[in-house]
């Protein structure tokens, strides 16, 4: 059984830097009041973000960090199970994870999500899922058992009766006949491999033996294909060394050409230079009619032929620079074919080593051949060697034959096993133990809240309700009051039936506004009633607004409020 002791957080939500700390294990029944946004749920949030790493209300985890503080986030919930005490201490801002045992801080070097998954399977030995049916029952965030899928009620139920080892188990299973099936493919195949060894090792015997004349006409005439194709290799080889040295003939003609280009590029920048002095004279004589030099006037008629002088002798470098620039052109053009030519000479001299290359394989596979036809016709005293590598190939054969019935006698074992861990074997058989026990628990618990129906869970979980009068419903054929009597009993069997087995037992129960949604004064009246009747080793915590109505049915009350917009809580 798992014993909740207390909760504790700070900057949590509405919850701001002095921590609120809450006894979960000192009154039997508790009523939790104040207005919205004081912070009543936040009991939940902080229990399902300690034990979970998640939030109830499906926000983003940051947005549980108080908005005005904005660090320093942390939750911490203490518990027992049979003698051993164990606290979680989880934070955001900065980020923290410990599961502390006996005082004593847990081996934090794996990940914080292998972490969290030895802490859900081996420690609390309950998933979110599990806890949302059994420890709370909210109005707005809770999915109702009958609202679950199909895949996530057995799950539930799973847990319940303490089976998921089954599933466990049928994990473990699965990879040991993927590795079995691994092996026995592995070994088929080298059986495979064995008889064409042996197959080939027949065949060389009686090669050997019979001096295959057919095999060896075949390895010469093998040979003569890869010398003519050596002679081809040989014919292009010489085409294209003539065809590089025509080229490189032709790259003579091109051998000044760069020294050509940077003489025109010299011309070019000294005429382009000179254009730039004849038009900053001519700026100068138009812009001055003083001689900074000698402080003397300027004629105009000294200015108008300086000026005239300076146009002159600008067409002229100007009429220079256009032709050197048209010839580097033309130089520029010449570049372009010779870099062609050196790109053909290179493509030539690729082709040439690839060729050689071949050439070179080839003469390796004549050698290699050559061996094997002298092998073939002096080879004649090692048949009894021969022979008894076929003597140890079938020895390897046997043995790899007698794994292959080893691992298919395991594969057939395994699969009997499987049959026996999947939904429709152990589990089921439990499960339809259990289903009468469920059944009888669910319509006793309706009674009690006054639902006279008969409610009916198969072995898919799929529901059966028959009123009085044998009509048939399904869960979303009654009205909301109506489901909520049947998210009651069913919550109340599920905490029956783990108390039964022991397996998610717990202490606690929290539900959120259970009497604020669609329960009737009737309705409200039963459920305390059924309330009254569990309270001898649970802790039942009543979040609602109906306070004024509640305060002397609960052993204690508590009141949240805001105060400078950080939730204060008061008991009584």
């Amino acid at each position: 059984m798992i014993l909740f002791k207390s909760v504790s957080y700070k900057n949590f939500l509405a919850a701001g830097n002095n921590p609120i700390k809450i006894d979960l294990n000192s009154h039997g029944t508790t009523l939790i009041v104040g207005q919205n946004g004081a912070g009543k749920s936040t009991i939940i949030e902080a229990l399902v973000f300690a034990l979970f790493n998640k939030s109830f209300r499906k926000v983003n985890k940051n947005q549980l960090i108080n908005s005005i503080n904005e660090k320093d986030c942390v939750v911490e919930v203490e518990f027992s199970i049979g003698s051993v005490d164990w606290k979680v201490r989880r934070g955001i801002k900065p980020a923290i994870f410990e599961i502390i045992k006996n005082g004593n801080v847990l081996d934090q070097s794996s990940s914080a999500v292998d972490q969290q998954k030895w802490f859900e399977q081996t420690v609390l030995k309950l998933n979110y899922k599990s806890f949302t049916q059994i420890v709370v029952l909210g109005s707005s965030t809770f999915v109702p058992f009958m609202q679950l899928p199909a895949a996530s009620r057995r799950e539930v139920i799973e847990d319940l009766l303490d089976i998921k080892i089954f599933s466990t188990m049928n994990v473990i299973l699965k990879d040991r006949i993927k590795v079995t099936s691994e092996e026995l493919k592995e070994s088929e195949s080298q059986i495979s491999f064995l008889k064409e060894k042996a197959d080939l090792q027949k065949q060389f015997i009686k090669t050997i033996e019979s001096q295959n004349k057919k095999t060896i006409t075949q390895k010469i005439e093998k040979i003569e294909n890869l010398n003519h194709d050596i002679s081809n290799c040989e014919t292009k080889i010489v085409e294209m060394e003539y065809q590089i040295e025509e080229k490189q003939k032709e790259l003579e003609s091109y051998k000044t050409i760069e020294k050509e280009l940077k003489t025109l590029e010299r011309h070019s920048h000294g005429f382009s230079s000179r254009i730039k002095e004849f038009e900053k004279s001519k700026k100068f004589y138009a812009e001055n009619d003083i001689c900074p030099t000698c402080n003397q006037d300027l004629s105009e008629d000294l200015k108008t032929n300086a000026i005239k002088e300076g146009d002159k002798e600008i067409h002229k470098c100007e009429k220079a620079l256009h032709k050197v620039e048209t010839e580097i052109i033309d130089i520029q053009q010449k570049i372009e074919d010779k870099n062609t030519i050196v790109n053909q000479i290179s493509d030539l001299t690729y082709e040439i080593r690839k060729q050689i290359n071949a050439m070179s394989l080839n003469n390796k596979y004549v050698r290699e051949i050559a061996d094997e036809i002298q092998e073939l016709r002096t080879n004649k005293g090692n048949i009894e060697s021969e022979k008894n590598k076929l003597i140890e190939i079938a020895a390897e054969g046997i043995t790899a034959q007698h794994l292959i019935t080893r691992l298919k006698d395991d594969r057939r074992n395994y699969d009997l096993i499987s049959s026996l861990l999947k939904d429709t074997g152990i589990k089921s058989m439990i499960i339809k133990k259990y289903l009468p026990v469920m059944n009888k628990l669910i319509n006793q618990y309706l009674q009690m809240l006054d639902f006279y129906v008969n409610f009916t869970l198969d072995e898919e979980f799929n529901e059966s309700i028959k009123s009085r009068f044998r009509d048939d419903f399904t869960y979303s054929s009654f009205s909301e009051g109506e489901k909520m009597r049947i998210d009651l009993a069913l919550m109340f069997t599920w905490r029956s039936i783990a108390k039964l087995k022991n397996s998610a037992n717990t202490n606690l129960l929290i539900l959120d506004e259970v009497f604020d949604s669609s329960l009737d004064v009737a309705g409200t009246e039963d459920f305390l009633r059924i309330l009254r009747g569990v309270t001898d080793d649970s802790n039942i915590f009543i979040i609602s607004h109906k306070g004024e109505l509640l305060h002397d049915k609960f052993d204690r009350v508590m009141k949240f409020e805001k105060v400078k917009n950080f939730s204060k809580v008061t008991f009584s």
